[in-house]
């Protein structure tokens, strides 16, 4: 039964409230026993029939505001909770964090062939380490889509989301330039934003060197990487330096500090929790420079919206950071901005990452990899 809650989003400076060390998650010791259950969880997903995954969830499915949670996500989740895990942070332990994640990545990799190429570029404090991915047999002068990861600012790496490039270049036939950009709390806002925008700025000069079409160089990230990409294209236009060919904002954060309906929804239970985002965000904006209210930090609360690139905008129905990325595709289309907007209404924060378990994630990063060819084509 869905929950009568407020639609109207409101501002709070409560989301800078750091957890307990230890509060809510399991401990070094228990990790390793969750990483075991989930390795034969995520090994075992994919070769499951639809019909006999319904039959292992019974008739409890998941609906809120319309929508049905899907089956393969429902018993991620499931397993999930029953290992103790109780969202994407694993700890509140910085390093057992960031390693925690790179081990679910390695366990849902597709391993998906492409050419692959670790480099460095030149950035703002140093160089950034990237990694540039090309077609299998490459004809040359594809576009170039320049990717932000997710992770909040403060997990995440160009490994963790290796197989989403890898499938992202293969089968949209693009070249993908993934940045490793610095990491909160050792770097705060807006060091991450500094990186990529230079990082962008770097692939419009040498794309051709790269093999690429300078004249289809993009910008894209999932979450926090999403919010990277929309900065760095409100940064672009602000300087006046050629724009994006397109923005792909995959689940993106747009405010940090607005209180929505579906974090109020979501805010346990769906992967990314209240906690984690408290945590991300403690870790991203305390002791920075600027604040939640700075564009550079919540895109969505930019005065003016108008003249940027064509937007691919994906949101996800169980997400927390479904209603602020619905509230940035509305805001760009009223300013004039071509979006496509596509909404998965049974799907979690994240799925783009879950397309090797199959079911809705899979059809869902299938479609937004085809629209993301078709809108950098020629045509």
């Amino acid at each position: 039964m869905t929950k009568s809650l407020p639609a109207e989003t409101a501002h709070t400076g409560s989301l800078l409230a750091t957890p307990h060390p230890e509060a809510g998650r399991p401990s070094r010791v228990r990790l390793a026993a969750v990483n075991a259950a989930s390795r034969v969880v995520l090994r075992a997903l994919p070769k499951i029939p639809g019909p006999v995954k319904r039959l292992l969830m019974g008739r409890r499915s998941v609906t809120i505001d319309g929508n049905i949670l899907d089956t393969t996500l429902q018993l991620l989740l499931a397993a999930q909770r029953s290992a103790g895990m109780k969202g994407v942070v694993a700890s509140w332990d910085l390093s057992v964090a960031r390693t925690q994640l790179r081990k679910l990545a390695a366990m849902v990799d597709a391993d998906v062939a492409v050419g692959v190429k670790d480099m460095s570029i030149p950035g703002p404090a140093g160089a950034i380490r990237a990694r540039h991915y090309v077609p299998v047999n490459t004809v040359g002068a594809e576009p170039l889509l320049v990717f932000f990861h997710g992770g909040g600012f403060v997990i995440g790496d160009i490994d963790t989301h290796d197989g989403l490039c890898r499938l992202i270049c293969r089968d949209a036939r693009v070249q993908v330039l993934s940045i490793d950009y610095r990491l909160a709390p050792e770097h705060k806002a807006p060091a991450a934003v500094q990186d990529c925008y230079a990082a962008y700025r770097w692939a419009l000069e040498h794309a051709a060197e790269l093999g690429a079409d300078p004249a289809r160089v993009a910008v894209g990230g999932d979450s926090a990487g999403g919010n990277l990409a929309a900065v760095v294209s409100q940064q672009a236009r602000e300087d006046g330096v050629r724009l994006p060919a397109l923005q792909l904002l995959i689940y993106p954060v747009t405010d940090l500090s607005a209180d929505t309906r579906s974090k109020t929804l979501f805010a346990d239970g769906y992967f990314l929790t209240k906690a984690d985002m408290d945590w991300f965000h403690a870790q991203y904006l305390e002791g920075a420079p600027i604040d939640g209210a700075d564009p550079r930090v919540a895109p969505l609360l930019a005065d003016d919206f108008s003249g940027l690139p064509p937007a691919l905008l994906l949101t996800g129905g169980f997400d927390p950071l479904r209603d602020e990325g619905n509230q940035y595709a509305a805001a760009l289309a009223a300013a004039g901005v071509p979006v496509d907007h596509r909404h998965y209404g049974s799907l979690i924060h994240g799925f783009a990452n879950f397309f090797p378990l199959g079911g809705g994630s899979a059809t869902a990063t299938a479609d937004m990899v085809s629209a993301l060819k078709a809108h950098l084509s020629r045509g």
